[in-house]
């Protein structure tokens, strides 16, 4: 079944909307349920392929799962490691974070190569190198990831700043009695979620959003209730979509400490926005209001970086946003050669780019869009069409929409709640 978004443009975004809960701190939280006896609950879970593929993946090894309005229920008592064939991994990156957990709970993890979006060379080297120096034994082939040995807690140097492998090597270490010393870990707001997690599991944890992290684990871990926090990249991709329709949002659910790169970039944008942390309490939560006809956009250079850098995840975004503003921007991203492949589409539209190299671009605006048939490339190229197509002049269809659901619960529903006109096909 194809999957198409039909959109026409031009119609300012107003209202209130509710950001939903992260899919990549989702992922890694059900890989976590494998190291607890008892109920895992995990709250405000987005309902997505890549959620639906990981629970898949877990009732194939044992475990009992339902999901139910956003609620995530799971048992692994039954679990056991056995090999998981590509059919379970090759759509889900994500997947890679339960090396750490199955190695901790039953010393060997073995699974087909995870696929997902292609983003350039995106290695495991980083999984295998960071389990290697806790014990364990690489025994993997061509076509397998091959992991096994009695994990014993150490320290840790991972070879880069990698999310997964941080969030597998703390999951796994939550398990392991004794110090797990992590230098170099990631510290996305999502890998925060992880911490906290294991935290609530029982491990102790220090350095939480740090690039140390001292992780000192037990056993057995409790099996805990958790809420997924909001997805930040939602949020973002919201504020932008404000800013290109030059509507008026009042986004809630948002953590600006999430955000706080970004936020500061779009000020120096010219956007106009103002940030409401609410009263601590569930009744009035954090919301922010972006007013996109009081925006004046202006050029600017972005350069991608881990967190609290600007997001990668963002970056495609608010490209199309810089073809909306005066002057000749510049585009760097920083962590993956693939991720400019999306201003190919946004030149079929009209937008006036110059690419520099796999890395680099020009962006020239103010650059009036024309509707035309456009690809997703990935997620978050794919969340990127959706944010030109609003803003171009007459209608757009919008191919690979799968990869879009990959990433965004519901998008096209929230966006029609706010006025937008984004129809789904199913052909």
């Amino acid at each position: 079944m194809e999957i198409t978004y039909r959109v026409r443009g031009g119609i300012p975004l107003v209202g209130d909307v509710v950001v939903g809960g992260s899919k990549n701190a989702a992922l890694p939280l059900l890989a976590g349920s494998i190291l607890a006896h008892g109920e895992t609950v995990l709250r405000n879970v987005p309902k997505l392929r890549d959620t639906l593929a990981m629970l898949r993946i877990l009732e194939f090894l044992g475990a009992e799962t339902s999901f139910e309005e956003g609620t995530v229920r799971i048992r692994a008592d039954k679990v056991k490691s056995q090999p998981i064939p590509a059919e379970y991994v090759s759509t889900l990156r994500g997947s890679i974070v339960l090396i750490g957990p199955l190695l901790a709970r039953f010393g060997v993890a073995e699974m087909a190569y995870p696929g997902g979006c292609v983003l350039g060379k995106r290695p495991v080297g980083a999984h295998v190198e960071a389990f290697e120096q806790l014990g364990a034994e690489d025994m993997s082939t061509d076509d397998t990831l091959h992991l096994q040995g009695t994990l014993q807690p150490g320290h840790v140097i991972l070879p880069e700043f990698s999310v997964t492998a941080t969030e597998s090597l703390v999951l796994a270490a939550a398990l392991l009695p004794g110090e797990t010393r992590i230098d170099l870990a990631a510290a996305e707001p999502h890998v925060q979620e992880v911490e906290r997690f294991v935290q609530k599991m029982g491990a102790s944890v220090e350095g939480i959003g740090t690039h140390t992290v001292t992780v000192r684990g037990k056993k057995p871990l409790t099996a805990v209730e958790f809420a997924v926090t909001s997805d930040y990249l939602e949020a973002g991709v919201l504020v932008l979509a404000a800013l290109v329709t030059r509507g008026r949002l009042r986004i809630h659910g948002i953590d600006r400490e999430h955000l706080l790169s970004f936020l500061d970039t779009l000020r120096r944008f010219g956007a106009v926005w103002k940030y409401d942390p609410g009263r601590g309490d569930s009744r009035i939560a954090p919301t922010l209001l972006i007013d996109g006809e009081l925006s004046s956009l202006k050029s600017m250079s972005v350069r991608t970086n881990v967190f609290p850098g600007f997001p990668t995840d963002l970056q495609a975004p608010m490209g199309v946003a810089m073809t909306q503003a005066h002057g000749v921007s510049r585009m760097f991203e920083r962590l993956f050669e693939g991720r400019l492949g999306y201003l190919y589409e946004l030149e079929k539209m009209g937008a006036h780019v110059e690419i520099l190299n796999s890395h680099q671009a020009l962006i020239i605006g103010p650059t009036p869009l024309k509707g035309r048939v456009v690809a997703s490339n990935d997620i978050r190229a794919g969340a990127a069409m959706v944010l030109a197509a609003l803003c171009a002049e007459g209608e757009t269809t919008i191919t690979d929409v799968r990869y879009i659901e990959r990433g965004y619960d519901r998008l096209d529903e929230k966006l029609r709640g706010l006025g937008a006109k984004i129809e789904r096909v199913e052909t």
